[in-house]
């Protein structure tokens, strides 16, 4: 068995085990820990700052995204979403209100919309299964996160957001080419983190 083989399954272990605890949250307990969630995110000295911000758009027992798409399009702030093309994540602006379309996994792009070049983002607010205390972001295995953040300027703040359930104590499972995070923020506060590439 391969090295790649083992972090696959060590993955895979980790994503079964967290998004079984995370869709064990009530309807209400979610809606409650988004808003608080928002709010975090809204108060970021670097999200006060942005000019341009990609959220993504929620689905399942995600963190509810649409509050704080909300809000920053009320701030003045230019959201973006991601689109996938051809197999890749693309930045597309987003108002509340503009037609989206479903995607096969439930979550909904924007139909129309400018493309951004990756270098205009100031923000980018990832999703993920789990994350740990290093930095570390657990996706749902596409990798889409992994080649889009390495598009974006240096500068750009790269934020997770999630539920307390999903940042863990432990060391997740990595690799090379899996990207750190320089925030995660939760219901309950945001731990912040330097980053090492």
């Amino acid at each position: 068995m391969t090295a790649s083989t083992d972090l696959k399954r060590a993955k895979r272990a980790v994503r079964h085990r967290v998004l079984a605890v995370r869709d064990m949250l009530s309807p209400a307990d979610r809606e409650r820990a988004s808003a608080r969630i928002a709010d975090h995110v809204l108060s970021l000295p670097e999200v006060e700052r942005a000019f341009v911000v990609m959220v993504f758009w929620s689905f399942g027992s995600e963190t509810d995204t649409a509050p704080l798409v909300e809000a920053l399009h009320a701030r003045g702030i230019r959201v973006a979403l991601p689109r996938i093309v051809d197999g890749e994540m693309e930045p597309h602006t987003y108002a509340p209100g503009d037609a989206v379309t479903e995607t096969s996994f439930g979550a909904r792009e924007p139909s129309g919309g400018d493309e951004l070049d990756p270098s205009t983002i100031d923000v980018v607010v990832t999703p993920g299964v789990a994350f740990d205390r290093s930095g570390r972001r657990l996706g749902y295995g596409g990798g889409f996160y992994d080649r889009l953040l390495p598009r974006t300027r240096p500068d750009a703040v790269r934020i997770g957001i999630g539920f307390d359930v999903q940042l863990l104590d432990e060391d997740l499972p990595s690799g090379h080419f899996d990207i750190g995070l320089d925030w995660v923020v939760t219901e309950s506060g945001v731990v912040r983190f330097r980053r090492t590439e």
